[in-house]
């Protein structure tokens, strides 16, 4: 029996240093993913931002926050 044991220990060990691979391999797959999806929203939130700003300059809006501003520093308000 004492000749099965380390081998038994060895298979186990084989197998646990195995799993363990796989485990890391899992996480590492699983962080590179959730590193892509962040950066794809960083890039959406960017895009977001420039098209709102678009649409604002469209409207007039940021013209009419420069006349306020103007006026109220002016004291004409």
């Amino acid at each position: 029996m004492s000749e099965r044991d380390p081998k038994s220990s060895q298979d186990l060990t084989a197998v646990v240093q195995t799993l363990l691979q796989q485990m890391q391999d899992k996480f590492q797959t699983m962080s590179d993913q959730i590193i892509g999806r962040i950066d794809e929203m960083s890039t959406r939130i960017d895009d977001l931002e420039k098209n709102i700003s678009d649409i604002m300059t469209q409207a007039g809006v940021e013209d009419l926050e420069e006349e306020i501003k103007v006026t109220e520093t002016s004291g004409t308000a």
